[in-house]
């Protein structure tokens, strides 16, 4: 199985982020639940959880991984966001898997943007401080450093 596929399935929360969703205040706690389709060769089942004005909320989708880059998925809804689709990076990958960076592409809807995730609710100062110092070596994050904002009391 693809180590990058392998290392996503599970509960990710998103900890640091850019986009405008998670930033306006009124969808809280989000986090990213992979988990692998089966008899659907490199597709995983992506249900977003999060609490819209304080109730329990999902948005959920599949991730097609790219056969030729397998750090890049796209995305597209289930139910009645078939419809919709984006695509998605893995641009940063910790060597243990407990942070990603995730990139995301512009759509009809959203902006192109950031996510830091973890395996836990928030990241040390020291990580994170590392996280951004990687992010400002690579040419597609290091412009949407100034616009991160934490997530963690949230």
């Amino acid at each position: 199985m693809d180590k990058v596929l392998h290392t996503l399935v599970g509960t990710w929360f998103i900890c640091v982020t850019n986009f405008p969703m998670w930033l306006k205040g009124n969808k809280t706690h989000p986090t990213f639940n992979y988990s692998l389709v089966a008899n659907k060769e490199r597709t995983l089942l992506d249900e977003v959880k999060y609490r819209k004005n304080g109730k329990p909320a999902t948005i959920t989708g599949y991730d097609l991984q790219d056969s030729t880059d397998p750090t890049t998925f796209i995305w597209r809804g289930k139910g009645m966001l078939s419809l919709l689709k984006s695509k998605w990076k893995v641009a940063l990958l910790d060597s243990s898997g407990q942070w990603a960076v995730i990139w995301f592409s512009k759509t009809l809807f959203t902006p192109e943007g950031v996510d830091i995730i973890s395996r836990t609710p928030t990241l040390s100062p020291t990580i994170l401080q590392e996280i951004k110092a990687q992010m400002a070596r690579d040419s597609v994050l290091a412009p949407h450093l100034e616009s991160l904002k934490p997530l963690e009391s949230r």
